[in-house]
């Protein structure tokens, strides 16, 4: 295996994003269209945020805890912004594949932007991770 290749290698760099004035439905449509569970939130070229699959289906739950089926309407009663992740740890595209392992493994999220100059470059998940070292066998 080698020890420092960078995260350019495996991050994914044709991103599919959110922008922070976008509503809930589209995340929606975005998660199942692209089989995907995390999505960075852009304001302009800056990433400000991170939507996942999760925090949909957070909130969608709560409402079949009020005895309902899961029922979309309820996005209807929240932003972007105030779902999303704002406290985002992000990586640059030079960083190695290793760096980038440790602060998945180390942290609650499975998901982690790349951004150089401000401006997001890609995103790597532990799913790229684990196939990454799938590859090396």
């Amino acid at each position: 295996m080698k020890k420092r290749e960078p995260v350019s290698k495996i991050m994914t760099s044709d991103v599919i994003t959110l922008n922070h004035t976008d509503n809930l439905d589209t995340a929606e449509q975005l998660f199942k269209k692209n089989n995907i569970r995390h999505i960075p939130v852009v304001s302009g070229t800056s990433i400000i945020g991170m939507l996942s699959l999760t925090d949909l289906l957070r909130i969608s739950f709560a409402d079949a805890a009020q005895g309902g089926d899961v029922d979309t309407t309820v996005y209807n009663m929240f932003t972007i912004e105030q779902v999303m992740a704002k406290n985002i740890v992000s990586i640059g595209s030079d960083a190695t594949i290793k760096e980038a392992a440790e602060i998945l493994s180390q942290k609650e999220f499975h998901a982690l932007p790349v951004v150089d100059n401000g401006e997001l470059a890609g995103i790597v998940t532990t799913t790229d991770m684990i196939n990454y070292l799938l590859d090396q066998y």
